[in-house]
Formats: structure tokens, C-alpha cells, sequence
């Protein structure tokens, strides 16, 4: 009964790990290219987003509202034709022909304030970019992360399984000289049972990770489900002192450019308080009988609309208000991003000091295993405590494998929180 248990397990786990490697083979063979590294996936993740795809098009949009801020008239002109006649009742032969242009002329000051509103909404268009480009970029980072530890795991569940089958397979050796009894076996086996069951996990989680990260990445996730983490290319260290000013950080940026847009209305808006008024200039020919001769005259008019009163008022308002609140954003903003900048220092130095401590234990516990590997082939030490030592081993190397994978991480959230791209 024990031997079929342990058999459905292993089958259990064969199908499972034979699960990830037939996904991570379909998703290599999508590509027929080689795992991409944390950039590559970022830029091709990007180049799918909505923000990306429209990009041409809002910096075309911005173009044109700079040239027609730059333009002669408010508003395009138009051309006015009149016709009048007495056919339908006297029908003397009065006609009368006019033929005009009709000029909009710009407010006091509107050119002017329309063209700065202009040029911070061009400013805007290419800092809206750089903001979304770092909240797809702290989204994917979190996912690749994740995707590298689950890595760590499997790695180390697989490591485990192995050692535990190999001292598995020597206790069976020394069961049958007679060196060990029946006891030592079913532990042995148990520990393999055990690091069997991890592994099944391990693998259920890094399966789960790698479709995150697909999701994450819009499709361009990296196509190794079964890789290892050998392969781990950390993002370049942030030197503290050259650390980006807060000004310089892309959703700081973004917010300040919608504030000054928003002042740029404002501006425009208390300027704009009726329509723009219009020139006039047309050509006249008449008679009052039929048989005279058509005289010509020339007009020349201007329409000067009244205020705009309470709407030009709630406009004006409403702009002001935006502003208004957005210049606060800008002051929590930067308290935010200053925040962040000094608790990711905070977390690189804790990581690395983890790291070291890490790195000590597993090169102790590898030794102390050379010792009592030597030590129970000698029959000096009894299998438990051979066990023991085994297990230590394995989790000292989990977790310097897992610390290396954290000061990386931890560096990459040092980049998000500077507004860095990744690299």
C-alpha cells in the first residue's frame, strides 16, 4: 500500500512537471526565440499598449493646436453671399448681390495665452507617455519578480528531491548489506515523499507565475517556464548619490504638466470672456429698376458679441479649481516619491545584508554536510540526524538562491521608486 502511494505521487509529479514543460515548450515554439531578458519584455509589452498605439496620432493632435494658435484668425474665415430681389412681388427689377468675407479676430491676449496652453499640452502629451510607461514598468517588474522567485523554488524543490532520492537510493544499498535496518528505509523514503510534494508545488507556482507574467507583459512574457534561475540578469545598482531629482520623475512630471495646463486654461479662460468678435468686408452691386445700371459699394463691418457673463464665470471658475487642486497634487506628489526613494535605499541595504548573512549560512551548512555525509557512510552518524543535516542544507541554499533573487528585486524597486525605466 505504501509503495503504491508512492507511486501514484510520482506519477502525480511526473505529470505535472511534464504539464510545465509541454507550456514552456508550446511558448517557445510561438517565438522560436530565447527567453528575453526584463527589457526586452518591457519593450514589447509597451509597444502593444493603448497608450503607445496612440501616441502618433495625440502628438499630431498637439501639433496642430500649436499651429492654429500661431494662426492669423481665432477661427477659419467664411464666406457670406446674399441675394435679394423683388421677383415675388413688385417685380420692378430691384436686385441687389453681396459678396463677403467675414474676419474672426482674436480677444486681447487670447493668441498669446491659446499659444502657451498649446505648448504645455505638446509638454503634457510626451510626459502622459513616460508616466505610463512607468506604471506598466512597476507592474511588469512586480511580475518578473515574482516570476524569478517562483524559479528559486522550483530550482530548490528540485535540488531537494534529487539529494533525498540519491540518500534514498544508498540507504536501500546499506539495507541490503545488512548496514541499515527496514526503519532507515521508510524514512528515507519519507524524505523523499516529502521533497516529491515540494516539487509538485514548486511547480504549481511557477506555473501560476509565468501566466501572471504573460498577463503582465500583454503576451511578451519571458517563454522559459522551466527555466532555471541561472540564467537571472539583475537591473544595473543605483548609485545613491546620483539619484534623479524629484522633479525629474515621470509621474511627477506628468502631474506638473497637467497643472500647468490647467493654469494655461485658466489663463486663456479669463481672457475669452465673450466670442470673438468678426470683420466684415464685402462687395455690393444694386439697381432699383429694372434697365438701370447695377451700382457697386463696398461694406465694412464689425460684430462685437456682449459678454459672456455667468457661463464665462463657471468656466473660468472650473479652470481655476482644476488648477488649483492639481498644484496640491503636486506638493503630496513629491512627499510621496521622496518617501519611496528613501524606503527602497532602505530595502537594497537590507537585502544585501541578508544576502551576506545568506550566503555565510549556506557555505557553513554545505560543509557540515560534507561532514556527516562522511561521517554516516562511516556508520558514525545515524540516519535522522543525516536527515537533519540534509534539510538544513537545502533550505541555507534556498535561501541564499532567494536572497540574491530579493537584492535584485529590491534594486529594481530602487529604479521604479527613481522613475528608471528598466534596463
Amino acid at each position: 500500500m505504501h509503495r503504491r502511494t508512492r507511486r501514484v505521487g510520482r506519477l502525480a509529479l511526473a505529470g505535472l512537471v511534464g504539464a510545465a514543460s509541454a507550456f514552456a515548450q508550446a511558448q517557445n515554439a510561438e517565438t522560436g526565440a530565447a527567453a528575453p531578458t526584463l527589457k526586452q519584455a518591457f519593450e514589447a509589452a509597451w509597444s502593444r499598449q493603448p497608450e503607445a498605439v496612440a501616441l502618433r496620432l495625440r502628438r499630431e493632435a498637439a501639433q496642430a493646436q500649436q499651429q492654429a494658435a500661431q494662426a492669423w484668425t481665432p477661427e477659419p474665415t467664411a464666406l457670406t453671399l446674399s441675394n435679394k430681389t423683388d421677383r415675388l412681388n413688385r417685380n420692378l427689377g430691384a436686385h441687389e448681390l453681396e459678396v463677403g468675407v467675414a474676419i474672426p479676430l482674436w480677444l486681447p491676449g487670447e493668441r498669446t495665452r491659446s499659444g502657451a496652453l498649446a505648448e504645455a499640452e505638446t509638454s503634457g502629451v510626451e510626459s502622459r507617455v513616460l508616466a505610463a510607461q512607468l506604471r506598466m514598468a512597476g507592474v511588469l517588474r512586480e511580475a518578473w519578480w515574482q516570476w524569478q522567485r517562483a524559479l528559486v523554488e522550483a530550482g530548490s524543490a528540485r535540488d531537494q528531491r534529487a539529494n533525498a532520492g540519491l540518500l534514498a537510493a544508498d540507504v536501500a544499498k546499506r539495507l541490503k548489506a545488512g548496514d541499515l535496518a527496514r526503519a532507515d528505509q521508510h524514512q528515507a523514503d519519507g524524505a523523499v515523499a516529502t521533497a516529491e510534494s515540494a516539487e509538485a508545488r514548486a511547480m504549481a507556482a511557477l506555473a501560476g507565475a509565468a501566466q501572471q507574467l504573460r498577463i503582465a507583459s500583454v503576451g511578451a512574457a519571458p517563454r522559459g517556464g522551466n527555466a532555471t534561475p541561472a540564467g537571472l540578469e539583475p537591473e544595473p545598482p543605483v548609485d545613491a548619490a546620483s539619484a534623479r531629482d524629484v522633479a525629474m520623475h515621470p509621474a511627477f512630471r506628468d502631474l506638473q504638466d497637467r497643472a500647468t495646463v490647467a493654469e494655461s486654461a485658466a489663463a486663456l479662460g479669463a481672457v475669452r470672456t465673450r466670442a470673438n468678435p468678426e470683420l466684415t468686408l464685402a462687395a455690393t452691386r444694386e439697381r432699383d429698376l429694372r434697365g438701370e445700371r447695377y451700382e457697386p459699394s463696398i461694406t465694412l463691418g464689425l460684430r462685437i458679441p456682449f459678454g459672456g457673463g455667468s457661463r464665462h464665470t463657471a468656466r473660468t471658475a472650473s479652470a481655476q479649481a482644476e488648477a488649483t487642486e492639481l498644484q496640491t497634487q503636486l506638493l503630496l506628489e513629491r512627499e510621496r516619491i521622496e518617501a519611496e526613494h528613501e524606503a527602497a535605499r532602505a530595502r537594497v541595504a537590507s537585502a544585501r545584508a541578508q544576502l551576506s548573512a545568506a550566503e555565510r549560512r549556506a557555505q557553513l551548512a554545505s560543509e557540515s554536510r560534507g561532514f556527516f555525509d562522511k561521517s554516516f557512510r562511516l556508520g558514525e552518524t545515524d540516519l535522522p540526524t543525516r536527515l537533519r543535516i540534509e534539510a538544513e542544507a537545502a533550505e541555507a541554499r534556498r535561501q541564499a538562491a532567494s536572497a540574491r533573487i530579493e537584492v535584485a528585486a529590491a534594486i529594481s524597486q530602487w529604479r521604479q521608486a527613481l522613475g528608471l525605466l528598466p534596463e
